[in-house]
């Protein structure tokens, strides 16, 4: 097991280079979950009504960048390297969190919200090919576990955060937080090595690009697994746009939702520390394949309740049920990225960046179509569990060609396969 990563000039031990890497792409939810308790002072401040939903556009701007600016870093992160890649977005994320901080109107705010997510980009981007660039098999989706888990902890302590700031302090403060944070990751992640090797270095031509791209496009075992991620983070994100008013509306008790959220986020962060110790025993190809196929009778089980009930279960057995979905997608991210990345060593900014655009674009389309289907019951949410498991499901079988829980068979180390003579 590799103890220390190195580029010959920069050594970092394997435990301090997946925290840096967790807390990078952990900047990613910060962006979003500090400032949710903020939205009634951004209303009030800025003159609209009290059930104004304009600022939603704060959280869409900001996806609509991360989604964007993630095409862009992936080839640049080929070309110039992981380092330089990671602190451009580090340096947009800190300043346009400074300006939105700053901007006296709404649509200023939404534009500096865009940016902020064009530099949100860099950091998830740069994250999953460092990881891919360093790992492979067992030992890539053991540290993908580790940095998700991390990444899971945000939402779990942000909004609590960020309440707590707003009552002392105005919400433009919660930005400034942002970029000061964006300041530390900066000065913490010298101390990373370079991970993209020279002869994975792509120049940053049009046609090579598109050659990259069209690696990771053509390639069987990234789309399949790469969407199958993508339909999961749908329902995931239904739910994270839907969780208050479900809670709040359906069962009436806005009263303890940030307790409820925090704790089925906890429920995740737990699944996926427990991922990342049985992935190596287990295998990752085998414990995705019997997840999947666990999650999809859970949610069988979860439809049936609901049914059962009028679409209002007790609220007890609902969040049973949902940490237990919720804990699935803990142990399917990670394992399907590790599965979906692992042919892409030769372009792993590029898959990552094409992977992670379609997963955050095309999932929260998915996700809208069940926000807009929402009827005061639990029952969208729960058959969006089980509609959106069974296309994974279906993907996951044409990758496979029909035959689950082979292992993984990575290439021998240093090899630049067949794909570095196709690009």
């Amino acid at each position: 097991m590799t103890t220390a990563i190195s580029d010959g000039r920069r050594r970092v031990r394997r435990p301090e280079f997946t925290a840096v890497l967790a807390f990078s792409m952990a900047l990613t939810a910060l962006g979003i979950d500090l400032m949710l308790p903020a939205f009634g002072q951004i209303r009030a401040d800025l003159g609209l009504p009290s059930d104004s939903t304009a600022v939603a556009g704060l959280i869409t701007a900001y996806f609509l960048g991360l989604a964007i600016g993630q095409l862009g870093y992936g080839p640049i992160a080929d070309r110039f390297g992981r380092r330089p890649t990671m602190f451009a977005g580090y340096a947009v994320y800190g300043l346009a969190a400074l300006v939105t901080a700053l901007a006296p109107s709404l649509p200023l705010l939404l534009a500096g919200r865009f940016v902020w997510g064009l530099g949100a980009a860099a950091p998830r981007v740069v994250t999953l090919a460092m990881v891919r660039d360093a790992f492979e098999g067992e030992q890539m989706s053991r540290t993908m576990s580790l940095i998700m888990a991390v990444f899971i902890l945000v939402p779990v302590i942000a909004p609590t955060l960020g309440a707590a700031m707003i009552s002392v302090v105005s919400w433009r403060w919660l930005f400034g937080v942002c970029a000061l944070v964006s300041a530390g990751m900066s000065l913490w992640a010298v101390r990373l090595p370079e991970t993209l090797r020279e002869e994975h270095r792509m120049q940053l031509r049009f046609g090579r690009v598109a050659r990259a791209a069209r690696v990771v496009v053509t390639n069987r075992q990234a789309v399949a697994y790469g969407l199958a991620m993508t339909a999961l983070y749908g329902v995931f994100t239904s739910y994270l746009a839907s969780a208050e008013i479900i809670f709040g509306e359906t069962f009436g008790r806005a009263d303890i939702f940030p307790y409820l959220f925090g704790g089925v986020a906890a429920a995740m962060g737990v699944a996926m520390l427990a991922n990342a110790r049985i992935v190596e025993r287990v295998g990752t190809r085998r414990l995705g394949h019997i997840v999947l196929l666990t999650y999809i009778i859970m949610a069988g089980g979860l439809v049936v309740l609901v049914e059962s009930t009028g679409g209002r279960p007790p609220l007890a057995a609902f969040v049973v049920g949902l940490a237990a979905m919720l804990s699935a997608h803990a142990l399917l991210i990670p394992n399907f990225n590790t599965i979906a990345m692992d042919p892409m060593a030769a372009v792993a900014g590029t898959a990552s960046s094409v992977i992670g655009a379609v997963q955050v674009a095309v999932g929260a389309l998915l996700g809208s179509q069940l926000d807009r289907a929402f009827d005061g019951t639990v029952g969208p949410i729960s058959y969006g569990f089980l509609g959106y498991g069974l296309l994974a499901l279906a993907l996951v079988l044409w990758a496979e060609r029909g035959r689950l829980f082979r292992p993984l068979t990575p290439p021998p180390p240093h090899d630049p396969g067949p794909i570095a003579a196709r690009i």
